[in-house]
């Protein structure tokens, strides 16, 4: 256990019990224990795959209102024999979820727990990778196309931003359901993507 860690444990009393039940099994399956984006993250001890990657993260434990979670970085590539990994939204590639609601559930799956770690630890250790969607292999709204088409500043600024900038504003442009609502975001946006920032910047 990492005492930097423990005050995540302390600080979610909604869901303590089950947070720290979650804690054990993933330190039971040899992974280090680290914060990361504010959360217990669990990672290969360095030097176990005896590749650059060491240290790679495999598990995450975050909690919602409605639940808690493990997350599994690279959990697109798990087998999920008993089909309890939820992919997020849609739009979610690699990442896959394990929630859970009460303290008894996640007892009760402790070994299938375990065994979707261990095998989560092996695909980190063959050097599986989730091959990802390019943004070009997304659709882009028209109203944001239009102005790509116009502005060739824009256009620029645009392709000059990470993959996952670029797909935080196609998704972000096309989940408005109407035109008007799609050209107001994209027109508010307009100077923070010239700027080369991402949506949450």
């Amino acid at each position: 256990m990492n005492p930097k860690v423990d005050w995540y444990f302390d600080k979610n009393e909604q869901w303590q019990k089950e947070i720290r039940q979650m804690r054990t099994i993933a330190l039971d399956c040899g992974l280090e224990e680290t914060l990361k984006w504010g959360c217990p993250c669990y990672t290969c001890p360095t030097g176990s795959t005896g590749r650059v990657d060491n240290g790679a993260n495999i598990v995450l434990i975050h909690v919602f209102k409605e639940y808690c979670a493990f997350l599994f970085f690279k959990g697109a590539l798990l087998q999920d024999p008993n089909g309890i990994l939820i992919q997020q939204t849609k739009n979610v590639q690699s990442v896959r979820q394990i929630r859970f609601t009460n303290v008894k559930e996640i007892v009760q799956q402790k070994n299938i727990l375990k065994a979707y770690i261990y095998e989560a630890i092996e695909v980190e250790k063959s050097g599986l990778k989730v091959k990802l969607k390019k943004t070009s292999d997304y659709s882009i709204p028209e109203e944001f196309q239009a102005r790509l088409n116009k502005k060739p500043a824009l256009k620029k600024a645009f392709e000059a931003l990470t993959p996952g900038r670029q797909r935080a504003y196609i998704f972000y442009f096309g989940q408005a359901k109407q035109s008007k609502t799609r050209e107001a975001r994209v027109e508010k946006y307009i100077p923070k993507i010239l700027d080369g920032l991402g949506l949450e910047d």
